[in-house]
């Protein structure tokens, strides 16, 4: 294409060719067609070089990012249903005290007894009208030290009272008690107990410990006529050695679960508390479910066995007052009680 280039020259415009463009540095060749002188060529650019972008790094088969996603678990001390700032002990504590109280409602199983070789094998529980539900209390009191080492206290009130017909003839040692008689019944068995436990592991969550202690028991059971013309008495107070565990879990929304048994089995004197080779057992083992209820009280719901007894000859006149000191006593009961715990 090509164009004309005005001048002016004495005021005239004179008509001339365009001035030629410099040659190029790089012409098409013939091969690719020529191209006049005045044409304009574009010749293609390149895109600049970018480079790609660098790899990330890759992680380790297993490997955490990181900040781990993880919340770390919280102190059950601090988590409860009721949050609040009172305390009982401190949470970085090295002594701690707890105290309980569990109040519910006690069934016999099965409950025997006799007093006296020649005595009457007596059903407390269907000839003595012990089949109805009787009130259930516990008190009980724990010192903890370093949160591994307890020393724990129980009072475990148990009178059972009720009244009978007697329908056959029932021989108490000396005491004879006739078809028809109508009688009071009376079976008590207090007991006190102090064990020590070490808990094998040293956390907040989760615990199970073992231990010892011992049991001092308070026993009297009564049969008496209405008209109190014959009573038959026969108590007992003796020491039984104890061996213990306990356990308990704690969820991270205050939930726990609980267990924990007291128990011992002897037939031979000391070990069972008497004076003589008596053969002697004590169990007393629950089940309980529980709720941090505030950060120093619990709530929990408890099923407990409790059972135990014994079967021989103590001193004659020791245990039954004017009788040759055999008995005979095994009792088994289930208790579901609600407790409450200040920690």
């Amino acid at each position: 294409m090509s164009c004309l280039w005005l001048g002016l020259q004495d005021g005239s415009a004179v008509a001339q060719e365009p001035p030629s463009a410099p040659p190029s540095a790089s012409a098409p060749s013939a091969a690719e067609g020529s191209a006049a002188l005045g044409d304009t060529v574009l010749v293609p650019v390149a895109p600049p070089r970018v480079a790609p972008p660098a790899p990330l790094p890759t992680s380790r088969p297993g490997a955490l990012p990181p900040f781990s996603a993880v919340a770390p678990l919280s102190d059950p001390d601090e988590v409860a249903l009721l949050p609040t700032s009172l305390r009982i002990n401190n949470p970085a504590r090295r002594v701690a005290f707890y105290g309980y109280v569990e109040l519910g409602g006690l069934a016999i199983a099965s409950h025997t007894f006799q007093s006296g070789r020649n005595g009457s094998l007596f059903d407390l529980k269907t000839e003595g009208n012990q089949s109805t539900m009787f009130f259930f209390a516990r008190l009980s009191a724990e010192l903890e030290l370093m949160r591994r080492h307890s020393f724990i206290f129980v009072y475990q009130p148990i009178d059972l009272r009720t009244e009978a017909v007697a329908k056959r003839d029932l021989s108490f040692d000396q005491v004879t008690f006739r078809t028809g008689t109508p009688m009071n019944v009376r079976y008590g068995f207090d007991f006190y107990r102090l064990t020590y436990q070490f808990d094998v592991f040293k956390s907040p969550r989760y615990e199970l410990a073992f231990g010892l202690g011992g049991q001092v028991r308070n026993a009297k059971i009564v049969f008496t006529s209405v008209d109190g013309q014959q009573r038959s008495i026969s108590d007992d107070l003796g020491f039984v050695p104890l061996l213990r565990v306990r356990a308990r879990y704690t969820f991270q929304n205050g939930l726990w679960l609980g267990a924990e048994a007291d128990g011992f089995y002897a037939n031979v004197a000391v070990l069972n508390g008497g004076r003589s080779d008596v053969e002697g057992a004590i169990w007393d083992a629950s089940l309980r479910v529980g709720l941090r209820l505030t950060t120093f009280m619990d709530a929990f719901l408890n099923l407990r066995y409790l059972g135990g007894g014994a079967n021989g000859t103590s001193a004659s006149g020791g245990d039954n007052i004017g009788g040759d000191g055999y008995t005979y006593n095994w009792l088994h009961a289930v208790v579901v009680s609600l407790g409450f715990g200040v920690r």
